[in-house]
């Protein structure tokens, strides 16, 4: 299943996004690795970021945010997930 990961960010993300970078990237390694990680990225108007992931269920996807160093340090200051269906291009 697809779930999209809407991470809003904290007032204190600027200063703590470079802090937190390398274990944030770490922590979705083994996710990207096995193609489970489909896109993710900050949005360009600095309001937080998304990440789309295909795992099997809305637990996993919300086990992937609750250990990401990122919503753990206060980067994140909440995140919505909310599944998805795919239409275009062709699933």
């Amino acid at each position: 299943m697809l779930f999209a990961l809407i991470c809003h960010d904290s007032p204190e993300a600027p200063s703590l996004r470079p802090k937190l970078r390398d274990q944030h990237m770490a922590h979705l390694k083994p996710l990207i690795d096995r193609g489970a990680v489909l896109l993710g990225g900050p949005f360009t108007d600095g309001s937080g970021a998304l990440i789309v992931l295909d795992v099997e269920n809305a637990q996993q996807a919300q086990a992937v945010i609750d250990g990401d160093p990122f919503f753990k340090g206060g980067v994140f200051s909440h995140v919505e997930v909310k599944p998805l269906r795919k239409v275009v291009p062709n699933p």
